[in-house]
């Protein structure tokens, strides 16, 4: 083949190199990865010698998704959060906005903690403890092994193992109780049980619940996990007024928590799940059973074994002598003083010691009387209960029984119940009509009376005609009392009884006040006689003489002082003869034991209550006996078993003394002689002015006295220093 001229393209046999052959090959720039031709052509400029094209869209799609997500979650976020607070805020201020603030860790021990009480008596003689009783202070560490794992078996097995609130066992909670279709267990942790105790109520609400958490969440933070054990130990409920495990330990095993058996530990852990159903002082029988559930529980976690269990159910513990004695006659006096003793030491005081005007042996003569009498005559008479309060003439309680049996009925019907006092309250509406200008000798008529659709009548019925107005009292007759009432006016006696101490009657009550139709307590009535024993002067009961702090330091202490005057004493001295009639030859001579006395009987409507309330210059004692249901009795009247009652007690108070009359009383005070028979002979009138004389010369001579008599109570007060 020819070769071709170059420069007409002729082409030549000889071999002629290309062109591009002796270019060197050029170089990739620097730090740039090839091309995707290159990458293809080029030997060794990539790994992949024919790669797939990558279409340009997928990739942008996938980032367009992955901001649309973190954008959607981020709006999430914000909405979650802003929702979170909402809700934290109404939670607040739905649930919250009353809780509690926690105290400092030292003060949880007493926070809230009500003072345990050592009673003694006027002399200063121990007479019983009453009030929370608390033991000593435990720690973990100084107990049994078996004493705290007891009541973590019985309350909270996985308290070291959760936080304050256990989710799984509030799931488990709810899940046995849905199957169970009642409340069968609870999901409270020992934290939460603990934060109810010391800070909440009882009450099974939602909002409590949503504290307690709260609460024990703070509690959480705030101390340990054997600390929050500590205090549980410490401040749990066991029944029987008994607080803390030492406490409990003491009262139902006469030891201290140090010294308990696993038999005993396994019963106190039973107990705080139902305490006042569960207390030992009703025995063991209900308490039993638990304690033997939370000896099973103890070797199913391995904190005790087989043998140790079976050995504790066979030795069951034995109770001491004292877990099952109460206060028993001294109860309810015991309840009156400790609620006014906290009320005078304020919140969160410490233990106390309480002195109290309470005489033993007058309060042990009082409760055996009224026991003994109901249990006589209460079948036949239909009459279940009775009370009596007897005050020394400062005010001085020295007896206040509420009932027949305390462990019976804790319920105190000298202060707490309020009954009829029947004709037992004419004193006071006589009194109120003496104000107004009537003298004991006035003569009324006793006949048929009628306001608007009332007619009051007599007891047994029929009238006596025209009587002198202490004989109408003496005899306890109706009609003249409402007369009164009608001349005394509303106002008056509503002012008079206010004076006299009585707080819940109206200003101005109805008519049927003079037959005693407002109700009163037994202490109430006590006292109010007393301002007629007291020459017009009246005196606030008390029961407390001295408060001390168990380390000495003195609270309250009564001083004697004067009585404020509130009736009169001219017209008291009157009141005083016309109820001593009353005992010497009218209604209450079942009462007279031979000392100056004076006194009433009252029966109210159908025979549900029954009174006798009078005194001597010594004691004004109160006596009530009824139904607490309201049930009629066999027409007892205030002249029968009361007046019998408050004789016999009387007697035994009286002992030792030397009869004497009123020494306040003056000799020119003095109501004429009653005769119950024939009818007194019209008194001769007097003049008004004459009258006025009369009460003014004798309210003088009274008023020297009674000034004389306050010298005195003051200058012995400012000396005298009560023995403790």
């Amino acid at each position: 083949m020819r070769a071709r001229s170059s420069a007409r393209g002729s082409w030549s046999p000889r071999k002629v190199s290309s062109p591009w052959a002796s270019r060197p090959k050029p170089n990739p720039p620097v730090n740039q990865p090839p091309t995707r031709l290159q990458s293809a052509v080029i030997p060794g400029s990539h790994t992949r010698k024919d790669p797939a094209p990558r279409p340009d869209k997928p990739p942008r799609r996938r980032g367009w998704l992955l901001r649309r997500a973190l954008a959607a979650l981020g709006v999430l976020t914000v909405l979650v959060t802003v929702g979170g607070l909402a809700a934290a805020v109404w939670v607040q201020k739905t649930y919250l906005t009353d809780l509690p603030p926690l105290p400092a860790r030292e003060q949880l021990y007493a926070f809230n903690r009500t003072p345990a009480i050592k009673f003694f008596d006027r002399t200063g003689q121990p007479i019983a403890e009453r009030g929370p009783r608390y033991g000593d202070q435990v720690f973990v560490a100084q107990l049994p092994a078996y004493v705290p794992r007891a009541m973590l078996a019985a309350e909270d097995r996985r308290f070291y193992s959760h936080g304050a609130v256990d989710l799984w066992a509030i799931g488990r909670a709810a899940f046995a109780n849905h199957k169970a279709g009642k409340i069968v267990e609870g999901g409270s942790t020992l934290t939460q049980q603990l934060a109810k105790t010391l800070f909440l109520t009882p009450d099974q609400t939602f909002r409590r619940k949503v504290q307690e958490a709260v609460l024990a969440e703070r509690l959480h933070r705030l101390l340990s996990k054997d600390e929050i054990l500590e205090l549980y130990l410490n401040r749990v409920y066991y029944g029987a007024n008994t607080f803390g495990l030492d406490g409990a330990s003491r009262t139902y095993f006469g030891k201290p928590a140090t010294q308990l058996t696993l038999p005993e530990a396994a019963l106190l852990a039973a107990i705080p799940k139902a305490p006042t159903r569960l207390a030992l002082n009703h025995g063991m029988d209900q308490a039993l059973p638990r304690s033997h559930m939370v000896l099973h529980r103890m070797q199913r976690e391995g904190w005790i074994t087989a043998e140790e269990e079976a050995h504790a159910i066979a030795a069951p513990p034995k109770l001491a002598a004292t877990a099952q004695a109460d206060d028993g006659d001294f109860g309810w006096a015991l309840d009156y003083a400790a609620t006014e003793a906290i009320r005078m030491a304020g919140p969160n005081s410490p233990d106390l010691l309480v002195r109290l005007s309470i005489d033993p042996k007058l309060q042990r003569s009082a409760a055996q009387i009224l026991r003994q009498t109901v249990r006589a005559e209460g079948r036949a008479s239909r009459m279940s209960e009775a009370a009596l309060v007897s005050l020394a003439p400062d005010g001085g309680i020295r007896a206040m029984v509420g009932g027949t049996d305390y462990a019976s009925s804790v319920f105190n019907r000298a202060v707490q119940a309020r009954r009829q006092p029947g004709s037992s309250f004419k004193p006071f509406i006589y009194a109120a009509a003496l104000e107004r200008g009537v003298r004991p000798t006035d003569i009324r008529v006793d006949a048929p009376l009628r306001i608007g659709r009332w007619s009051p009548e007599n007891y047994g019925g029929g009238h006596y005609g025209a009587v002198m107005v202490q004989t109408a009292l003496a005899r306890s007759i109706n009609t003249v009392a409402v007369r009164l009432a009608q001349e005394a006016g509303p106002a008056a006696i509503g002012s008079l009884v206010r004076r006299f101490g009585f707080t819940s009657l109206p200003d101005e009550p109805g008519l049927s006040v003079a037959l005693g139709a407002y109700e009163v307590s037994v202490l109430e009535m006590a006292s109010a006689f007393q301002v007629f024993q007291q020459a017009g002067g009246r005196v606030q009961p008390y029961i407390i003489e001295e408060v001390r702090t168990v380390g000495g330091e003195r609270v309250v202490v009564h001083l004697p002082s004067a009585p404020a005057p509130a009736y009169d004493a001219a017209r008291a001295g009157l009141m005083l003869r016309m109820m001593q009639g009353v005992i010497t030859s009218g209604t209450g001579k079942r009462a007279n034991f031979g000392w100056p006395a004076a006194g009433k009987t009252g029966t109210s409507q159908n025979w549900r209550d029954a009174w006798f309330v009078g005194f001597t210059p010594e004691f004004a004692t109160a006596v009530w006996v009824g139904n607490d249901d309201g049930r009629s009795m066999r027409k007892v009247t205030g002249g029968d078993a009361p007046a019998g009652m408050w004789r016999r007690f009387m007697v035994v108070a009286h002992q030792g003394l030397a009869p004497r009359d009123f020494d306040w009383l003056l000799p020119s005070v003095t109501a004429p002689s009653q005769d119950l028979g024939p009818l007194e002979p019209e008194a001769p009138a007097v003049d008004e002015a004459d009258q006025g004389g009369f009460y003014e010369d004798l309210s003088a001579a009274f008023a020297r006295t009674s000034a004389d008599e306050e010298d005195a109570a003051w200058s012995q007060g400012s000396e005298a220093e009560p023995p403790f």
